[in-house]
């Protein structure tokens, strides 16, 4: 080859560079390889040492020579990144190796080993990439005469991926070549998985290809439990990827005895994804004929039980209505589920279903109309969907809790049973606290690892329907007077700042610190007297943890309160201004003799002067009110009442001296515009913007202030005896 010296590079070396410089090492690996193959260079890459001894030899001078040349051809091909991982290497096997250390990404370009031993033949791969660019553009002749001559095409892998022919025809989707394969391949070829572990069914079940899948699945039955090396089988493959129909089918399909947890994860996985993605029909399927799934850990160690503790949604007690749509809730009628032990669903008849109502839906009349409009606007479709995961999954968790009834300690801890109630009190679902604290006592009396009970875990995460739990308990006061492991008791857990998930659903700071007032003294209540003035470890009582956690947001509620009496002080003056002017500067003018307006004897006129008056009052009262707002002295248990109501009055009267200085305009306009109806009409349409703005703006605060501080109580009770 000769020497280092003068050695003519790679051809279109720049090309080759690129490769790599853009992270395909793949296709660098490739071109490199063909080029010191055809150089002759290939066997330094493999050996890696020099023939015989030390001796000088015409050998050892020739591998030396060949060496050279290798790493040389190598370092031509580098950017100036690459280049300089392999400069102070002088074999070129030592810099092949380098490089594949840092730019080995996992493509279907590919070798299956990525060493240079089992790299395939070029010639073999030159033809199977030929055939695989056959299947791409769905060239079947072609690729029928390519398997007639290289039969084992059929059931080895044709691309660096492993993947078979049937794989590519299911991945671009040529239907009729699919067909024919099937038709040639022998039922152990379509269990073939590619580097992945997907098989030929796997793949078409993640492209949603329906038809494909019911024919792999005919053809061999076996293939329906053969899991991806993420341990996902096919029907767990269709619901994450959204094709709940397919997963049906592929349900109805699979052996109910290869989920058991004696087969592995697969059930567990299958049941766990079910119910993040609300297939709760399969879901009560499974779990009814093995309960043993609830508490069996899934792909990522989770089980059922967590799952149903950790989604709110999916459960009443999860879900805020509006009065209306409490009512509509109450009234939807859930038709009992079916009692059949397994699923069957054909595709093909399914989507003979769906085509046949897209029909209907299509020409409604105009009676479906209406209703459709009715339900549309009601929410009537939603809210029924929402009811019936309700009922689903309180259908699941009778089931679990019949499970966790035969449980003992070990197996609750090792089906996350502990950490699931502890869950459920952090996320608010009280209907799982309830029925797996009956289905086992011993779960009301767990302790986490700060030693605090579920209420206590009620208080720190402000869940009030499970705090308010505790009104039914019959050892209720023992349950009040219990510490942690820092001898916290209740009132110090309330006296903690509260989560900022809990603080933002609350709508400016003073608000938020009323809130925390609230938690506060409805725990103070129920807590021994003697508790109210215990210390902790930190030698402080729960009055000064919450003075100590509240600090910021106390400033964070005077400052809002502040800026928002401050803003309307402004407008409430203003107002003040031009009412008072106005109740002396009357349309009309006066009288030259009496001095009494002209329009005195109007009864438009009396309603000038009488809103004027409310105007001016109202404004006056608000502006009153948000001095005192700015003067309050802003201690703890004035956001509790005090300040509140200030704010209360004060936007009350702003709103209405806002509502009749429009209506004092308005009779004003009349009278100057007497006659002129058509420029009259446009100004008072025009002059109720004001107040539309107001209400939507500033309205709903008030509502909210008003409901938090005089509405029903964030706490119920009135719980009956549960336990």
């Amino acid at each position: 080859m000769g020497s280092n010296v003068g050695f003519t590079p790679p051809p279109a070396s720049l090309m080759v560079r690129e490769l790599l410089k853009r992270d395909n090492y793949a296709e660098w690996r490739v071109c490199m390889k063909n080029y010191l193959l055809g150089q002759d260079l290939w066997d330094v890459i493999v050996e890696d040492q020099l023939p015989g001894s030390d001796i000088d030899t015409s050998e050892s001078k020739s591998w030396r020579r060949k060496n050279a040349a290798a790493l040389h051809a190598i370092q031509m091909s580098c950017g100036p990144e690459s280049f300089s991982k392999t400069m102070e290497i002088d074999s070129a096997k030592s810099a092949w190796d380098a490089l594949y250390n840092k730019y080995r990404p996992i493509t279907h370009l590919e070798f299956e080993e990525d060493k240079p031993g089992n790299i395939p033949d070029t010639k073999d791969y030159v033809q199977y990439a030929r055939f695989y660019k056959t299947l791409q553009i769905g060239n079947w002749e072609g690729a029928k005469e390519f398997i007639k001559i290289h039969p084992d095409a059929l059931s080895g892998g044709i691309a660096f991926s492993g993947k078979t022919a049937l794989h590519a025809a299911v991945e671009f989707g040529h239907f009729k070549i699919v067909k024919e394969l099937l038709e040639l391949m022998s039922e152990e070829a379509i269990e073939i998985r590619d580097k992945e572990g997907y098989t030929a069914l796997a793949s078409a079940t993640s492209a949603g290809t329906v038809e494909i899948v019911e024919w792999i699945a005919k053809k061999n039955k076996n293939v329906v439990t053969i899991a991806t090396n993420d341990h996902l089988i096919p029907v767990t493959l269709a619901i994450r990827y959204g094709h709940i129909q397919m997963a049906r089918y592929l349900y109805s399909v699979t052996p109910l005895e290869e989920l058991v947890p004696e087969k592995g994860i697969y059930g567990a996985t299958l049941l766990s994804q079910c119910y993040y993605f609300r297939i709760m029909d399969i879901a009560l399927d499974l779990l009814k004929y093995c309960p043993r799934l609830a508490i069996t850990p899934d792909y990522s160690g989770f089980t059922l039980v967590l799952g149903l503790a950790t989604i709110p949604s999916a459960f009443p007690s999860g879900c805020k209505l509006s009065f209306w749509q409490q009512w509509i809730y109450d009234w939807i009628q859930i038709k009992p589920s079916s009692s059949a032990n397994h699923i069957q669903i054909n595709i093909d008849e399914n989507d003979h279903r769906r085509e046949s109502d897209e029909n209907i839906i299509a020409h409604p009349s105009l009676l479906e109309r209406l209703v459709l409009y009715i339900h549309n606007f009601l929410g009537i479709k939603k809210i029924y969907k929402m009811k019936l995961v309700h009922e689903q999954s309180l259908a699941l968790l009778r089931i679990v809790c019949e499970q966790i009834e035969t449980l003992d300690g070990k197996q609750m801890l090792k089906g996350l049973v502990y950490d699931a109630i502890f869950r459920a009190a952090e996320r608010g679902i009280s209907e799982f606290i309830i029925e797996s604290s009956k289905a086992n006592p011993d779960l009301l009396w767990s302790r986490d690892n700060m030693f605090r009970n579920l209420f206590f875990s009620a208080i720190q995460f402000r869940q009030a329907k499970v705090f308010s739990l505790i009104y039914g308990l019959a050892w209720k006061d023992e349950a009040a007077s219990s510490e942690d492991s820092s001898d916290n008791n209740m009132l110090h857990v309330a006296g903690e700042l509260a989560t900022f998930t809990e603080l933002n659903r609350i709508s400016g700071a003073a608000l938020q610190m009323q809130r925390e007032l609230q938690w506060f003294k409805e725990v103070e209540s129920i807590v021994p007297a003697n508790m109210q003035e215990a210390l902790n470890l930190d030698n402080m009582t729960p009055r000064d943890v919450f003075t100590e956690n509240h600090k910021e947001l106390a400033k964070e509620g005077e400052r809002w309160m502040k800026e928002t009496a401050t803003s309307c002080t402004v407008v409430g003056a203003l107002i003040v201004t031009i009412m008072f002017a106005a109740a002396f500067t009357v349309p009309g003018g006066n009288h030259e003799d009496t001095g009494y307006p002209v329009f005195l004897n109007r009864k438009l006129f009396t309603l000038f002067m009488i809103s004027d008056a409310v105007s001016l009052f109202s404004s006056s009262t608000s502006v009153l009110m948000f001095l005192g707002i700015l003067t309050s002295r802003y201690a703890e248990e004035d956001f509790l009442e005090s300040l509140p109501k200030k704010l209360i009055i004060g936007l009350s009267a702003l709103f209405l001296s806002i509502a009749t200085m429009m209506m004092t305009f308005c009779a004003a306009m009349y009278f100057t515009l007497h006659g002129r109806s058509w420029i009259f009409i446009p100004v008072i349409l025009l002059a109720s913007i004001p107040v539309t703005l107001f209400i939507l703006l500033q309205f709903p605060l008030l509502v909210r202030i008003f409901i938090s501080t005089y509405g029903p109580v964030i706490f119920d009770r009135g719980v009956k005896r549960w336990f």
